[in-house]
């Protein structure tokens, strides 16, 4: 299980965008939308491979009669660093793992497929905090394919009262060393990234 990509959720794709945008000093480009959960993205690519997406409820796509990914039915407040999403070469043996990931789904967008592990509720453990497990069947997904040049990861960090117990669950299948576990009153996520402009934070 490797980082993947991190995800800032709106209560607008705009306010996601902006609030990306201001933060990193750096345009999103154009995403899409996903049809099966009724949302829509723009994207930044990030170096090693990563990208960033900023997403939000589609306005303009029918209501589902089951919840959205990512919790956004229940998101409100200010655009905000939310998930973190990894990868993984088998979900299926992934969930076997860690049931409390989700459900599969497989979903696509354009010329990219793949398959995500979705809570029913939509709802990720942790409050939130656990990562959304992904497995890529496209060729080349997006974080290999769009410009590498962008901010460099340095650290996430998942904050969280119970930050212990969940890297004790992650620490065995998680490798990667740019993510971090902190004990705090609220749960959150904060990314530190190095830019052509210097240090730039993104919670």
């Amino acid at each position: 299980m490797v980082l993947d990509h991190i995800a800032v959720l709106g209560e607008t794709l705009d306010e996601a965008a902006v609030y990306v945008e201001t933060a990193l000093g750096l345009p999103l480009l154009p995403g899409g939308k996903h049809e099966h959960y009724a949302t829509h993205n723009r994207l930044l690519g990030l170096a090693d491979g990563l990208y960033l997406e900023a997403i939000a409820i589609d306005p303009a796509a029918p209501p589902k009669s089951y919840p959205r990914w990512f919790g956004l039915d229940g998101f409100s407040g200010r655009p905000r660093l939310d998930k973190w999403i990894c990868r993984v070469e088998d979900l299926d043996a992934a969930l076997k793992r860690l049931p409390r990931a989700g459900l599969p789904v497989r979903l696509s967008r354009g010329t990219l497929e793949w398959s995500m592990a979705v809570p029913a509720d939509g709802q990720l453990w942790f409050d939130g905090l656990f990562p959304a497990l992904i497995q890529w069947h496209s060729p080349v997904p997006p974080g290999t394919s769009m410009d590498t040049g962008g901010p460099e990861l340095q650290r996430l960090r998942v904050c969280h009262p119970e930050a212990d117990e969940l890297r004790q669950i992650l620490q065995p299948v998680l490798a990667d060393g740019r993510v971090s576990f902190e004990r705090g009153d609220a749960p959150g996520l904060v990314a530190d990234f190095v830019t052509k402009a210097g240090r730039r934070i993104l919670q």
